[in-house]
């Protein structure tokens, strides 16, 4: 019998290639932030039911919304986890966080990320926002998509 086996190592990398993480306090209702997120920033998050991600936990099934935005130059996709379900975390290293924003890119510019972070800083309940480093993240299987 024939056995694959799957480098999770492989897949973390590629995933993560060309990503950042912003982690969110912001104790507001999912559908809030992203409403004023949209609103306010210009953006059109829209929830993906198909990536929402499902983790087994205590044996019971927790489920976290996944967001998803492509900007229309297509260079950049933004992804907004809810980052709580039930009183369990998506990343329990970053429970205090209420939202993680994952951006894939192609070339981003430091200005540009700097920015977001000060308009996401602007946003009705917004308590913190900061860079996540990505080695800081100790579940990344979590946010594969």
């Amino acid at each position: 019998m024939l056995r694959l086996k799957l480098d999770n190592g492989a897949v973390e990398s590629s995933f993560f290639e060309n990503t950042r993480l912003i982690g969110i306090v912001a104790p507001v209702k999912y559908y809030s932030f992203t409403l004023n997120v949209n609103r306010n920033m210009g953006f059109n998050f829209r929830i993906n039911n198909q990536l929402e991600i499902n983790l087994k936990r205590k044996g019971r099934n927790y489920f976290f919304h996944v967001y998803e935005f492509t900007a229309a130059s297509g260079d950049i996709v933004h992804y907004l986890y809810h980052n709580h379900h039930e009183g369990e975390s998506l990343l329990p290293e970053f429970k205090t966080m209420d939202f993680i924003w994952l951006l894939k890119f192609d070339v981003a510019a430091e200005k540009e990320i700097s920015s977001l972070i000060n308009e996401i800083k602007k946003q009705p309940g917004v308590q913190l926002v900061t860079e996540i480093p990505k080695e800081k993240v100790k579940n990344k299987e979590h946010l594969i998509l």
